[in-house]
């Protein structure tokens, strides 16, 4: 019995880390995949099972990993989940298989996740085994979105035996894993790989195709038997101060969505340009406010800095990415919260302007709510502001869609498997939830597409 510490991984050196846009984890060798593997105790009821969302087999996978049959590893995985490279790299394992493992209660769990990205990565390079297709049972299914929630829903149906067409907004599929995630944490190659695996299971993916515009979604009932939606939360929140609208202020999502998917970074060779600060303040404190900062760090700034209203313990960042960040040298002013940015004159950031908080009593969400703290306004000075405080859903697919009930934040409502108020509508992922994690749009993608079967058969 292997009762070591975890295997760990190798990473590129902050220092050299912090001027390129590669990934920052260098993944397991066979030796230590296998080493690693062999730390798992195979539990007769395994708990971690319990905390994936898309019902990964993973004693089954790691024990193969642990023999050294990585084919019958990645079989395993790919029965469950058609992204298991995306899975490995952005699932937070910590707080879900990894968290219920048994050996964590006394020392480190087992590194599902990074065993689950190794298998992936193997079976890319050894070359993608497609299954064999199903008899097509004559149903057609439409999804409304290429993130986490609609790939998933789409390979699941295809394997089900029904024809399915992905219809993406965007000029290239993956969703949020396409232009959210840089390229350090996610390479866009692994995104396009797996994209490319749900293609060869048969599904259709049309591009610049913007449901609510193209067609609505009643329309696309009219020529598919069920439609799934699947179409995130894309819409920035602001922090409603003044000065917000100057130039050098960016949303998030406008932020990294011209870095990642349209590569700034790369300009002019790539034609989309972006404002490369000197001094970079990004205001939020979750994984896309890290992914924010750590990105303008790679574009060239001189000094990034984080301002969060909260402390670090109530950080909803994953604390792998918070300690990526803080190795790069990245400043944090936590218990700070911005009340106005001011600009030049010519209308160009300068400074923003921020008060310090002070922690009170828990609010609804469990976490301590911030007070601001009277006459402890300061200012900070910057060229570029990221606004990084959060999204909700587009309202357009609900607006030009009839008898779809949202609710007062704009998410869809949708019951536990994936139904809407609409007949023949499933919906799942951030557009119900709003912003959440990939793998759990995944596994309401995994749900719904068991409910729309089941619809299809007329259970």
């Amino acid at each position: 019995m292997h009762m070591l510490g975890r295997q760990k991984m190798l990473e590129q050196d902050p220092g050299i880390r912090r001027k390129n846009f590669n990934e920052v984890a260098l993944g397991y060798t066979e030796e230590q995949a296998i080493e690693e593997a062999k730390r798992c105790l195979q539990c007769k009821k395994p708990k971690c099972m319990e905390g994936c969302p898309v019902e990964v087999k993973i004693p089954e996978f790691i024990n193969h990993v642990a023999n050294g049959d990585f084919d019958s590893a990645v079989r395993t995985i790919k029965s469950n989940n058609a992204l298991p490279a995306i899975c490995g790299r952005v699932c937070p394992q910590e707080t879900q298989c990894e968290e219920l493992c048994v050996l964590g209660k006394k020392g480190e769990s087992v590194a599902t996740g990074r065993l689950e990205r190794f298998v992936a990565d193997y079976e890319r390079k050894k070359g993608v085994e497609v299954p064999e297709k199903p008899e097509p049972t004559g149903k057609k299914v439409a999804v409304v979105g290429s993130g986490p929630a609609g790939l998933t829903a789409a390979a699941d149906l295809a394997r089900m035996g029904h024809s399915v067409t992905i219809f993406e907004a965007l000029h290239a599929a993956g969703g949020v894993l396409i232009y959210g995630i840089p390229e350090f944490r996610l390479p866009k190659e692994i995104v396009r790989a797996e994209v490319e695996y749900v293609k060869k299971l048969g599904v259709a993916v049309l591009l610049d195709s913007v449901i609510g515009k193209i067609e609505t979604v009643d329309e696309l009932l009219c020529e598919f038997d069920a439609v799934f939606l699947g179409t995130g939360a894309g819409l920035p929140m602001f922090l409603n101060i003044d000065g917000e609208n100057l130039n050098g202020v960016y949303s998030a999502n406008e932020f990294l969505t011209r870095v990642n998917l349209m590569k700034s970074y790369k300009f002019p060779e790539y034609d989309t340009p972006i404002r490369r600060g000197k001094h970079v303040v990004v205001v939020g404190g979750g994984n896309v406010a890290m992914d924010s900062a750590r990105c303008a760090l790679r574009l060239g700034a001189d000094e990034v800095t984080i301002v969060y209203r909260r402390g670090e313990e109530e950080m909803p960042a994953r604390a792998e990415e918070i300690e990526h960040a803080k190795e790069e040298g990245i400043i944090f002013r936590l218990l700070t919260n911005p009340i106005r940015v001011i600009g030049d004159g010519k209308n160009w950031v300068t400074h923003i302007e921020c008060i310090n908080m002070h922690l009170c009593e828990p609010d609804e969400s469990g976490r301590c709510k911030p007070a601001p703290t009277p006459g402890t306004e300061h200012k900070i000075e910057t060229d570029v502001v990221v606004i990084a405080v959060g999204t909700s859903p587009n309202p357009l697919v609900p607006r030009t869609t009839k008898g779809l009930d949202i609710t007062k934040h704009g998410t869809i409502i949708a019951k536990d498997d994936g139904a809407t108020t609409k007949k023949g509508v499933y919906a799942g992922g951030d557009a119900v939830t709003g912003a959440a994690t990939v793998i759990s749009a995944m596994g309401a993608g995994k749900t719904a597409a068991r409910a729309i079967d089941e619809y299809l058969k007329g259970k």
